[in-house]
């Protein structure tokens, strides 16, 4: 493998560089991108990193695969993602729900050449001859926003309200004591470019766990704000998400709706609901006595919205590898509710739609073993032989919901998507 490190005196702009590297990228048969979107996060955000392969030589296809694959000597980051539907690996779980994307169950690639941004940098990896020219001269010609009038709901919302209604009987009823329920809405025969669509999203929505990534001809488009999973050495480190608020139109109005959403007992106990749940998956893997909640309902601002995120952090047991880290914590407790296995029972009972990669897991696994994962959300996903195109959105429900409230939540999470989309909801 060779390297070129290439310093801040590109003949081109830091942005008319990345613009130009991830079209130059999607051209491939698969392509991974990860952007921090220059967003300060406790334990860091996402490296900047752009991977391509066109082959991918025993990749793996189930958890079971992983290990072998990952304990072969490499200098390049093995970039990947595992849907929701890992769970029926760990689980003895199914989904018999439309799927409209056709992901495999998980995938990763080890890349033929791949790009990190630094902070006065781009260093190109792998097979890097004629790399730079390529990209340079990769010159996308003006997109015009996606053509999509409206979406439409897998899950009317007549029937999102009863749903919703329903879980809570089964809370009343000693089943779970929260649930994230979740909904697909969708559009046919949808003609876009990937590239610039993730771009428009990234700077509608700009997130500290945004991604790209290109599977033969399925695109995720991704604008998550939440981690699922960091090891750093030993150390690993969860942030799950919830609680969720309106920005204010205001500096005053914002600083309201921040103190209310800090006040806010449902949402508390929705957050520590899922903490607990988190430090218990954790202590799977754990040294014991490591497990630790360094923070606890922090608040933090996005763009459209308050979110409020818990640290959750332990030492790793030696030895621990990531596929045993996933059968411990996958799916992550923020998207399924608790206790987990029967909210994931009641999840395939009240959703419409098999979930696949929303509610799923993006990330890159390095050389040193590190590993950084995000959750699918707030993403869109494009079928580009069939124009499926498809967003889900959730929220977590508990005995104190209101079903409208959580209905309106849906959509304030759909908002940049709809924006990017230029879209409307058509029940």
């Amino acid at each position: 493998m060779t390297q070129v490190v290439l310093f801040a005196a590109l003949p081109v702009s830091a942005e008319v560089f990345r613009v130009r590297a991830l079209h130059w990228a999607a051209q491939f048969r698969y392509c991974a991108y990860y952007e921090s979107s220059a967003l300060p996060y406790p334990h860091g955000a996402f490296d900047q990193l752009l991977a391509v392969a066109n082959v991918t030589p025993a990749s793996p296809a189930s958890l079971a695969d992983l290990p072998d694959w990952l304990q072969q000597p490499t200098t390049a980051p093995r970039c990947g993602f595992v849907t929701y539907d890992a769970k029926n690996e760990i689980e003895a779980l199914h989904s018999g729900h439309f799927d409209g994307l056709q992901w495999p169950v998980l995938h990763f690639f080890e890349p033929q050449i791949w790009l990190y941004w630094q902070p006065d940098a781009v260093e190109i990896h792998g097979a890097t001859t004629g790399v730079l020219a390529a990209i340079l001269a990769t010159a996308p010609s003006p997109q015009a926003a996606p053509a999509v009038p409206f979406v439409r709901p897998r899950l009317p919302r007549a029937e999102y309200l009863a749903a919703v209604a329903a879980v809570r009987e089964n809370i009343l009823d000693g089943e779970v004591y929260e649930l994230n329920l979740c909904q697909e809405f969708y559009a046919e025969s949808v003609q876009l470019d990937p590239a610039s669509t993730f771009l428009r999203l990234n700077t509608a929505s700009p997130t500290p766990f945004a991604g790209f990534y290109k599977w033969q001809d399925r695109y995720l488009l991704c604008a998550s704000p939440e981690r699922f999973l960091q090891r750093k050495g030993l150390q690993l480190i969860s942030q799950p998400i919830k609680g969720t608020l309106r920005r204010g139109s205001t500096p005053t109005e914002d600083a309201h709706l921040r103190e209310q959403l800090r006040h806010d007992e449902k949402e508390q106990a929705e957050n520590l609901m899922i903490v607990d749940l988190v430090r218990n998956d954790l202590a799977r893997v754990a040294q014991t006595g490591t497990v630790q909640v360094p923070e606890l309902f922090g608040l933090y601002p996005f763009r459209h919205v308050w979110q409020m995120i818990s640290t959750v952090q332990a030492q790793l047991r030696p030895g621990t590898e990531l596929a045993d880290i996933l059968r411990a914590t996958f799916p992550m407790g923020s998207m399924t509710g608790a206790p987990k296995i029967r909210a994931m029972q009641l999840i395939e009972h009240y959703e419409r739609t098999k979930r696949g990669l929303y509610s799923g897991s993006l990330g890159y696994v390095l050389p040193s073993g590190d590993f950084d994962f995000n959750v699918v959300i707030r993403s869109l996903q494009y079928h580009a032989g069939t124009g499926y195109l498809s967003f889900q959105v959730g929220s977590a429900i508990t005995y104190d919901s209101d079903p409208h409230r959580e209905y309106d939540e849906c959509l304030l999470k759909a908002r940049a998507l709809l924006e990017v989309l230029g879209a409307v909801v058509k029940q």
